[in-house]
């Protein structure tokens, strides 16, 4: 047990050691930019999804920490947090299965593929390992939830020109759709979006707008009936 502690307590400081170094850019949700293409949802389109997904949680890094960052829904719907990855969020299961929500939605994996050599040669293989622990233990502290896995999102091109690694978002989502079907869980591409709407990142070019969450939000919104 102690080594196992040690070893998560090594990847937490190693993963957030990388963000001050400047390497992994999940250290913390920038400054919101506002659209120049797209219109600031309502009021009332923000509280009808604290409505919808009242009875759901969304489990993730800084990416999924938008949606109460943006203040679309409840902190208590989201257990997010910067530079998380799936080996750490093992953790967060018994505080969301106090919780006792109806639907889960996983959105890990931005950090996994930014996983250093010390840490793993196989950062997508490292990472669906967890994933898939982290689907059972899920499943086995709340065996009536709905549970669905989110595609990592992309990043822009200058994003990805500073760091070459998120040239593997795509191969990761591969192997995510895989593990969801192995797992008999839901698996959502949110890809869909991006090729509706453009002008979504917000400045740093890989965390969002709050525009993206809204359509997020509607892409999911079925999942819950």
């Amino acid at each position: 047990m102690a080594k196992k502690i040690l070893s998560t307590l090594f990847i937490v400081g190693t993963v957030f050691g990388l963000a001050a170094c400047g390497n992994a850019p999940h250290d913390e949700l920038p400054e919101n930019q506002p659209s120049q293409t797209q219109a600031t949802p309502s009021k009332s389109a923000e509280t009808s999804y604290r409505s919808v997904f009242q009875h759901s949680v969304f489990l993730g890094d800084s990416i999924t920490e938008g949606l109460s960052y943006h203040d679309l829904l409840d902190d208590a719907n989201v257990q997010a947090g910067a530079g998380k990855i799936t080996e750490v969020a093992l953790d967060d299961v018994n505080k969301i299965a106090k919780r006792n929500p109806k639907h889960i939605f996983i959105q890990l994996g931005s950090d996994d593929i930014l996983l250093p050599p010390k840490v793993t040669d196989n950062p997508k293989q490292y990472s669906l390992a967890y994933y898939a622990k982290l689907i059972d233990k899920i499943e086995e502290k709340l065996p009536g939830a709905n549970i669905t896995v989110l595609s990592v999102t992309p990043v822009t091109p200058d994003a990805e020109k500073k760091e070459p690694r998120y040239k593997n978002i795509s191969d990761y989502n591969q192997g995510l759709k895989k593990l969801a079907a192995e797992k008999k869980v839901g698996y959502a591409d949110l890809s869909p979006i991006f090729a509706k709407h453009k002008n979504l990142h917000d400045s740093d070019g890989i965390h969002f707008k709050e525009e993206f969450y809204t359509f997020m939000l509607e892409l999911l919104k079925d999942r819950v009936k």
